[in-house]
């Protein structure tokens, strides 16, 4: 803890050397402000400029921004030099960063099912304003990256003497369209107002005032550098040329032209009073070009533009007041080690929160303070993630805060005490954490659809409702209209262990083609209606155990075959089943993972009476499945998979008979196992087990080819199983990885089916 002291003393020294410089007439050196403009993700080319400024010894004793530019110089403003910026924007993951989505490391893995099977996901909140509506998107994943990115900056401060260098940044306050100047405030809040564009992001309320993008006003602030005391400006714009008609072709460009036209307000007469301008070039790129090759170009071409005014850049030294050959020292982040560095807990405070919620988040992450325990009295950055996902996931609120405020120990305790904690850390500061929670949802309204060449459209409705109980209590309503028919309500209790109990019920009214050897054997129609309860059901990030009894009532409607299918009876039946179910899934994408494992196995034991089937001893079921991805380089991905279904007992029920056929397990019937080269669903023998193994290229950012070959063996009874012929099978298929899900087509062929087949799909499985 000492040297965490001298690194806190000696940054802060830093920064009031670097503030000291903005007194022109103490040292007789000229103040420099950098101006840094919006333009959403264009604005990653402020970074390759800064580099150049960095590397030519310009110092900066000003900086100002709009938007994306405000984001940039607020973090350059706190200690954040150029090359700590492009590593920060290179590991972002900015498809999650600006959207609402959960994180997927930290969800459980029906949470993260549900963010990858509907396009639509929105909260409502019924008799209350949301004062977090506004937008599409309301940036709480934004804003809890600027919690993150500004440690120790999160209080209110004054942004021309707090921070390391003064800073202001802009926002449009839409209540009388006036420009509004932040000098002073919450850093995280201001760059988050700053760059909330109307529409697209929720607006920011402060008292009477709601706030969205500075652009409206003032894109690119020069004016108020001047006002800061700036003898010389840099300035750095990234729109592009004016735009012609033919440009204007389709809705985004349209929107796009819009908000440049307003975001030329006083533009030319801030230039006017720029000493140096620099235009980067960023044609080819948009307000939302976050893909990786997209910022690694646009802080190139910063970088590029800068370079070219070099001789300018360097002729200005004369101009500031320095020698020509002077470097100033490259600063660092005030805290490097920000995003592992652990805290002290002096104590946390919660905001918003029920006394309930309170204990739930003590409990289910054993929070402990230096008063009750010492040794483990420690936050960090992981941990204050996972406290907000908590808040937004297990106690349903819309939004969350976790931020720190330096605190000392107080000196009212024992001496002995104190003599013992500063022993401990070497000192008596540390920090309090403050929990602030947002309105609770009242419901989370979710919407599917999807096409395929089988069963054509389908839609798929959700409902989560949570209840205000004292343990938390999640309501979830499915609703899907299609060939396939199917309604489910399920309550999932959330106690403060791990441990979600569930209890659901779910009507299915199932309309199923069955093929044999590839040609339409025959349709069954029937209702299925099941309970479950769910016991035993953990839920660890990645990992998810259950445990359960279920009911199941099969109705057989009618069964209407070809004049040589197999004419089996079919009654109305129930069963009784027990479940054991385990699942890891630790794969980065649910559709195209390029890295990751998933494994799951269950076993099934069947019965009519709870003990016995037909008077007989149950049908017990075992299946299992893995698939581990390997990646090549950057683009290519290796996927060998294992999986199969074993069925024993003197009586099998066909209902729960093996099928395979398709490109995902349970799509059409929970039993279904996916097979390279059969397209249609096709019932096989009680024992199967299969190996396949893919492999997929990315091409581009979001389109991928896949190459699929597998081989099998089935038969009716265990010792037999390599006794007959071997199935294989292939195919090849296109995708592309769109927001509504993956579109794409797949050709295949096997040696069971003899017969090419062809399947389209468009949009998320379901």
């Amino acid at each position: 803890m000492k040297k965490k002291l001298l690194l806190a003393v000696a940054a802060m020294l830093t920064c009031s050397m670097v503030s000291a410089q903005t007194d022109s007439t103490a040292t007789g050196k000229k103040n420099v402000a950098v101006v840094l403009s919006g333009g959403g993700a264009k604005g990653m080319a402020h970074i390759g400029v800064l580099k150049v400024l960095e590397r030519a010894g310009i110092p900066v004793d000003i900086i100002t921004g709009t938007s994306m530019g405000s984001i940039i110089g607020g973090l350059y403003a706190i200690g954040y030099n150029a090359h700590s910026l492009d590593s920060m924007v290179r590991v972002q993951d900015w498809s999650y960063v600006i959207t609402d989505k959960e994180d997927l490391r930290r969800q459980s893995l029906s949470d993260r099912k549900k963010q990858n099977t509907y396009l639509i996901s929105t909260g409502l909140t019924i008799g209350k304003r949301d004062n977090t509506a506004g937008g599409i998107i309301k940036g709480k994943n934004l804003a809890e990256l600027f919690q993150q990115l500004c440690v120790g900056y999160t209080d209110s401060l004054d942004f021309s003497s707090d921070l390391c260098i003064p800073f202001a940044c802009v926002a449009t306050d839409i209540i009388d369209n006036s420009e509004v100047d932040f000098h002073s405030g919450r850093l995280p809040q201001a760059m988050r107002a700053s760059m909330a564009i109307p529409a697209a992001f929720s607006p920011v309320r402060i008292g009477d005032k709601v706030l969205v993008d500075g652009g409206l006003k003032n894109n690119y602030p020069a004016d108020i550098a001047r006002k800061m005391g700036a003898d010389i400006i840099i300035g750095v714009t990234v729109q592009g040329a004016p735009k012609t008609a033919e440009d204007l072709g389709n809705t985004m460009s349209i929107l796009s032209q819009i908000i440049d036209v307003n975001c030329k307000n006083k533009l030319d007469e801030n230039l006017a009073i720029t000493d140096l301008h620099l235009q980067v070039d960023t044609k080819g790129y948009g307000s939302a070009s976050f893909s990786q090759a997209a910022i690694d170009t646009l802080i190139r071409r910063g970088e590029e533009e800068a370079m070219r005014h070099w001789d300018e850049i360097i002729a200005l030294k004369q101009r500031i007041g320095i020698k020509e050959d002077s470097i100033p020292e490259i600063r660092h982040p005030l805290r490097p080690g920000v995003m592992t560095e652990k805290h002290p807990v002096i104590g946390y405070t919660f905001e918003n929160m029920t006394p309930q919620d309170e204990r739930f988040l003590r409990q289910k992450f054993h929070l402990k303070d230096i008063f009750s325990s010492p040794n483990d009295a420690f936050i960090d950055a992981s941990l204050m993630q996972e406290l907000t996902t908590s808040m937004r996931v297990d106690l349903f609120y819309q939004t969350a805060e976790c931020h720190i405020l330096p605190e000392k120990l107080p000196r009212m305790l024992p001496r002995s005490y104190r003599d013992d904690v500063e022993h401990m850390w070497d000192e008596a500061d540390g920090v309090r954490v403050i929990l602030t929670a947002g309105d609770k949802k009242s419901v989370q309204l979710l919407a599917g659809v999807r096409f395929d060449t089988e069963e054509y459209a389908a839609v798929q409705l959700g409902l989560d409702i949570p209840l205000k109980t004292a343990i938390p209590i999640n309501t979830d309503i499915t609703l899907r209209l299609g060939k396939r028919m199917m309604a489910r309500g399920e309550l999932t209790v959330h106690p403060r262990s791990f441990t979600r109990p569930t209890l659901s019920y779910a009507f299915r009214r199932n309309d199923v083609d069955v093929y044999l050897e590839g040609d339409l054997d025959y349709n069954i129609r029937y209702n299925q209606f099941q309970a479950e309860f769910t016991a035993i059901n953990f839920d660890l990030r990645y990992f998810n155990l259950q445990m359960g009894l279920r009911w199941d009532f099969m109705h057989y409607r009618n069964k209407l075959g070809s004049e040589t299918s197999k004419q089996v009876t079919l009654e109305n039946e129930h069963f009784y089943s027990y479940h054991a179910r385990l699942n890891y899934n630790s794969e980065d994408d649910w559709y195209f993972p390029s890295r990751g494992t998933r494994f799951k196995a269950e076993y099934v034991y069947l019965t009519d009476n709870f003990t016995q089937l037909d008077g007989k001893s149950g049908m017990s079921e075992v299946n299992a499945n893995w698939r581990q991805s390997f990646t090549i380089g950057n683009r290519f991905t290796i996927q060998p998979m294992f999986y199969g279904r074993l069925l024993f007992g003197s009586i099998i029920p066909p209902v729960f008979g093996n099928t395979i056929g398709g490109d995902w397990f349970g799509h059409y019937v929970e039993q279904q196992m996916p097979f390279a080269g059969i397209g249609n669903m096709e019932y096989v023998d009680h024992q199967f087990v299969a190996a396949q193994l893919q492999a997929q290229q990315r091409i581009g950012t979001n389109n991928y080819v896949l190459l699929r070959v597998a081989a099998a063996q089935k038969s009716d009874h265990l010792k037999e199983l390599l006794d007959y012929h071997t199935l294989i099978g292939g195919q090849i298929a296109y995708y592309y990885n769109t927001i509504v899900g993956p579109v794409g087509a797949t050709i295949g062929y096997s040696n069971h089916t003899k017969s090419p087949y062809f399947f389209l799909n468009l949009g998320y499985e379901f």
